[in-house]
């Protein structure tokens, strides 16, 4: 089954993409003129490690600043709630309605919060209610405080927050026997797609001419700093585990694994247009899993079909009369892009949550007692900072695994077995 594989098992791959990629910076680095190989004295030195402390302190700084994102950045209709319904202290900071808020899809694009004012970019509104095309700015939604055209959103958890719902005419009610429109707006998500896919054309036709100017000549810039991954994608993924067919699923399999490590780098950026929750979106992972099940039904050979619905070397019994193994086979041709699915979703969104708690218990404590939230602080936050580092790491091994995972399914369609003419013989 994993003929091709074997070779290249466990996570040697992931390893020797370390190798290449720390090559492939310092390549860069050093066509930057941040440092020079011809004349490496003990200043050169020296500078190098204090550039390489600043940027500890940037990238340090960096997370920070994430950080204080996600403890102002919660949704405008939960803090007007929060501060404005009621004066108790029980609802002055809920932890779980904080990190929900953060990690699901909205209609507008939080930047920031300055007391009680909120920038937020609206986005538009796409409804096909009654047959009817319906089309508005989310701004006329005022964070959630108005309705308009009869429509508002959902502000109530147990049905369905952030939904855009009918309301009662001339109320702010939900009206419960209307059916819900279409909804096809252009959410925080679909934007961090289209920036992913914009930030992708502009890198990639950037690297395709630099491929043209130095044709013959060693890579320079950002060619070298994505050949390594670009080569890591064909020598340890396509090939090993599809075999001597992979160069027709290597567009599929680096669009695949440049888009989920983009999307997730991007993710991290804490300021617009960064931030948005892409791959820690379920209906983007299964796009993403929908199109690797296709492909994969569609280029599936003869043999691939038989070992599927009729097992070689399985014992009759188990095939006949109630085809048991058969119909395991078959249920695991739906579970793999089930399962490509919800790894990649739930990995990203467990580390957006990880963060958000950790932040999460400076309030909490805070609420009991002011001098408990400071003391607790600088534990929250060493450990925030950990988490989003950790994050890096997961953002390209989320990338790997789902490419992987994908060439292999693939590498399992296409292969020719040879137990039929063993039998012959």
């Amino acid at each position: 089954m994993f003929r091709g594989y074997r070779r290249k098992r466990g996570l040697a791959p992931f390893f020797r993409f370390f190798h290449i990629f720390k090559d492939g910076v310092d390549k860069w680095l050093n066509f930057a003129n941040i440092a020079s190989f011809n004349s490496i004295d003990k200043q050169s030195l020296q500078h190098r490690n204090q550039n390489g402390m600043r940027t500890f302190l940037i990238i340090t700084a960096f997370l920070l600043g994430s950080l204080r994102v996600f403890a102002t950045g919660t949704e405008p209709a939960d803090h007007h709630q929060a501060t404005h319904e009621t004066g108790s202290h029980s609802e002055a900071f809920n932890a779980g309605h904080m990190i929900i808020d953060h990690i699901v899809d909205s209609h507008d694009w939080h930047i920031a919060s300055f007391g009680h004012t909120h920038v937020t970019i609206p986005l538009p509104v796409i409804l096909i209610d009654e047959g009817k095309l319906i089309t508005f700015s989310s701004s006329h939604f005022h964070h959630g405080e108005a309705a308009y055209k009869g429509y508002k959103i959902e502000t109530d958890r147990k049905a369905g927050k952030g939904k855009i719902v009918k309301v009662i005419p001339g109320t702010m009610d939900t009206d419960p026997h209307a059916a819900k429109p279409i909804d096809l707006s252009i959410t925080k998500t679909v934007i961090g797609i289209f920036v992913t896919l914009i930030v992708l054309l502009i890198v990639f036709f950037q690297v395709a001419a630099s491929y043209k100017r130095n044709a013959g000549h060693a890579p320079k810039g950002l060619q070298s700093l994505l050949e390594p991954l670009i080569l890591f994608v064909r020598d340890d993924i396509a090939e090993p585990s599809i075999g001597k067919h992979y160069k027709k699923f290597m567009p599929f399999l680096l669009t695949l694994f440049f888009f989920i490590f983009f999307s997730n780098l991007i993710g991290l950026f804490p300021f617009f247009p960064g931030g948005a929750n892409v791959t820690g979106n379920i209906a983007v992972t299964l796009v993403l899993a929908v199109f690797t099940f296709v492909i994969t039904t569609f280029i599936g050979n003869r043999s691939y079909w038989l070992h599927i619905f009729n097992p070689p070397g399985v014992p009759w019994w188990l095939k006949f009369p109630l085809p048991l193994l058969p119909l395991i086979e078959l249920a695991g041709v739906f579970i793999k892009p089930f399962v490509l699915m919800v790894r990649l979703f739930a990995n990203i969104t467990a580390g957006h949550i990880i963060v958000l708690g950790f932040v999460s218990l400076i309030f909490i404590f805070a609420n009991m007692n002011p001098a408990l939230g400071y003391g607790v602080s600088p534990v929250s936050i060493l450990f925030s900072v950990f988490i989003s580092l950790l994050e890096l790491l997961v953002a390209f091994i989320q990338a790997y695994v789902f490419t992987m995972l994908s060439a292999l399914y693939f590498g399992m369609a296409t292969e020719e077995h040879e137990h039929a003419h063993e039998h012959a013989h």
